[in-house]
């Protein structure tokens, strides 16, 4: 995949890449916490994680900071916590989803029986203690990793057989997008306390493209953006009927072959940018600015609360041990200026090391004790069995020794 600096225009065709997988890069997502810092996700079935050097890459780039495998099949969505450092999901075909440790390269988490077929999408809620999925079975479940259990699930959340797609609102509530029996495209809200109704179901057009939702946290706006259609239409969520609001609708001539969108940080507050995205055609990246349009030059208060940051709330540890954060948030009101990133560094436990892990001095989160001591005996009785092999091998090598000085001996005298 390509990580180039914010331009327009075509770039070069011998730009460097990000090139490591084996296999298809399916899915990229850049770290919250750190802006040099994306993860991928590839028919390889593995995901890796790469720290992009600050001004851009000069040369290809082959080797990643850390290597996670753990699946059997390709991994379609890869996704980062939106509050704990180092904390990274990924999901692929073979139904299960792997929560990581990216700080020590483990597995920490895996719900591999959860779903029964394929895996659309996953979102985080606001402070990251559950997740929501949308499958191929039409079910939209939500879960909650740490305790490896289903919360709550709607079946047949849209009736349609046409992909869907399942987001957390800032609220707790969910937003989901799909298809109708008569394959007319739908929007619904739905309260995870109660999944038999939704809130509000609203049925769109007859396009066949999947709408993949896009949501601001802050303003309360969904950008519904469809795979192959060559607008984007936008709603606001509120707490009073209908509860989702069409706003308007942008248009252009080109579809759409993908979207990203600029994190909230990345807009210009000076020009009442309240969304950018960046639109992906066939030759080329184009970006695409929503604006309030306001006389006044002063700070806009109302567009602009303040946003999450990019510093963590928790460390990756803290999660895993139980406890849940909202995002650090920071004001826009004179701009954002980035500080600067602390490089990932990946502590990997040494299985030859009997020291406990948690008495390494490392930037990174140590492990807690009990890990520490679990993994002290394990190291030890790992260590037992590596000498094992090695006196073998070393018996081994003696003996071929003394067999192939006899064979050249012997050789010596035919000669």
């Amino acid at each position: 995949f390509l990580v180039s600096p914010l331009q327009t225009g075509r770039i070069d065709k011998s730009y460097p890449t990000v090139c490591g997988h084996t296999g298809p890069v399916l899915d990229i997502d850049w770290c919250p916490h750190n802006d040099q810092v994306i993860a991928s996700g590839s028919e390889d079935c593995t995901v890796m994680v790469w720290q992009i050097p600050e001004n851009g890459l000069t040369l290809s780039l082959t080797e990643p900071v850390v290597v996670l495998e753990g699946h059997s099949k390709r991994v379609g969505i890869v996704s980062w916590h939106p509050t704990a450092r180092n904390v990274l999901l990924s999901a692929g075909c073979d139904n299960a989803i792997i929560i990581w440790n990216v700080g020590t390269g483990e597995a920490l988490i895996n719900l591999d029986d959860m779903h029964v077929d394929m895996i659309y999408n996953v979102s985080w809620n606001r402070n990251g203690s559950l997740i929501c999925t949308a499958s191929k079975d039409k079910k939209v479940r939500i879960i909650d990793p740490r305790k490896q259990e289903i919360v709550a699930e709607k079946e047949k959340t849209h009736e349609g057989a046409r992909p869907m797609r399942a987001i957390f609102l800032a609220d707790g509530n969910i937003f989901t997008t799909g298809f109708s029996r008569m394959s007319e495209r739908q929007l619904a809200l739905w309260n995870p306390k109660n999944m038999e109704e939704p809130i509000a179901l609203h049925e769109m057009d007859t396009s066949n493209g999947v709408l993949l939702p896009f949501y601001d946290p802050d303003t309360n706006i969904i950008y519904l953006c469809g795979k192959g259609d060559s607008s984007i239409r936008y709603f606001e969520i509120t707490d009073e009927s209908p509860y989702v609001h069409y706003l308007n609708t942008f248009s252009s001539k080109e579809p759409q072959r993908g979207m990203g969108f600029m994190p909230k940080r990345g807009l210009d507050v000076n020009k009442c940018e309240i969304a950018r995205f960046f639109k992906l055609h066939e030759r080329k990246c184009e970006p695409i600015i929503m604006t309030v349009p306001r006389k006044s030059d002063l700070f806009q208060d109302d567009l602009y609360p303040d946003t999450a940051g990019p510093e963590a709330a928790l460390e990756a540890e803290e999660w895993f041990e139980g406890k849940n954060a909202d995002p650090l948030l920071i004001s826009l009101k004179h701009g954002y200026i980035p500080g600067k990133n602390r490089d990932l560094k990946v502590v990997k436990k040494n299985i030859l090391d009997n020291k406990p892990a948690a008495n390494k001095k490392s930037d990174l989160i140590n492990a807690p004790k009990k890990a520490a001591d679990a993994s002290n005996t394990q190291n030890e009785a790992k260590l037992d069995e590596i000498l094992k092999e090695l006196k073998s091998i070393k018996d081994t090598i003696t003996n071929q020794d003394e067999r192939i000085s006899k064979l050249e001996q012997q050789m010596a005298k035919i000669a």
